[in-house]
């Protein structure tokens, strides 16, 4: 029998996915902009941990596309980039679109119960950004899950978190955000509807209208600023 002794029990969250975390918040929220520098040392004095995390952490989120990690110099948020934008779109077409026709016959009646309360929090404007965003992922991550492989999800959420970036870029101001809200339950509720009813080839056109529109969507609001 082998002998586990020398295997110490770790926490759920290590200290690495904290950091990443909230550098990610950061980001998303805006408060570090795209282009903008910064000093790792500075990350980790504010954070109160040590460099190495903070460079973990950075890795992470340069295969996220979140950063650019220069050798010798200071770390940079990515640039906003009209062909990133298309780019993650059109990796998300050709995942999501199929993976959902296939999901949708098979979810059942708790994962519709699941869909509509994770629906019901993107027009709650007593959550914050964050909140509402983890919902909506895993809103999809319901919807794909009867059929998505690890690597499907690995990649996704790649994706997903790149994606995330432009659409909170693009409705960031309050009057925008609020119309969101709205607009994002509509759209998810219809999406809802389609995967019950069943239909593959709707399921997948539905997906594929879905993700047609928040790309034309962030691409307007953000027009001015992409490079």
């Amino acid at each position: 029998m082998t002998d586990l002794s020398a295997v110490r029990p770790i926490e759920a969250s290590s200290l690495v996915q904290q950091v990443t975390v909230e550098i990610r918040r950061s980001i998303l929220a805006g408060r570090l902009q795209p282009g903008q520098e910064f000093s790792l040392r500075g990350i980790a004095t504010q954070l109160n941990v040590s460099l190495i995390p903070v460079r973990e952490a950075l890795r992470s989120l340069e295969e996220q596309g979140l950063v650019i990690t220069r050798p010798g110099r200071s770390a940079l948020v990515a640039p906003l980039d009209a062909a990133d934008l298309t780019g993650i779109y059109r990796l998300r077409r050709q995942i999501e679109p199929d993976l959902a026709a296939r999901s949708a016959p098979l979810l059942r009646s708790h994962d519709f119960a699941e869909m509509r309360r994770l629906v019901a929090l993107l027009n709650d404007e007593g959550l914050d950004l964050n909140e509402v965003y983890e919902g909506h992922h895993e809103f999809h991550l319901v919807m794909l899950r009867p059929v998505a492989t690890a690597w499907d999800m690995h990649i996704l959420e790649m994706l997903w978190r790149a994606a995330e970036r432009y659409i909170r870029m693009a409705f960031g101001a309050r009057d925008a955000r609020l119309h969101e809200h709205s607009r994002r339950r509509r759209v998810h509720e219809e999406l809802v509807d389609v995967c019950k009813a069943g239909d593959r080839v709707a399921v997948e056109v539905a997906v594929r209208a879905h993700l047609d529109a928040n790309e034309h969507l962030a691409r307007h609001a953000l027009a001015p600023i992409l490079s």
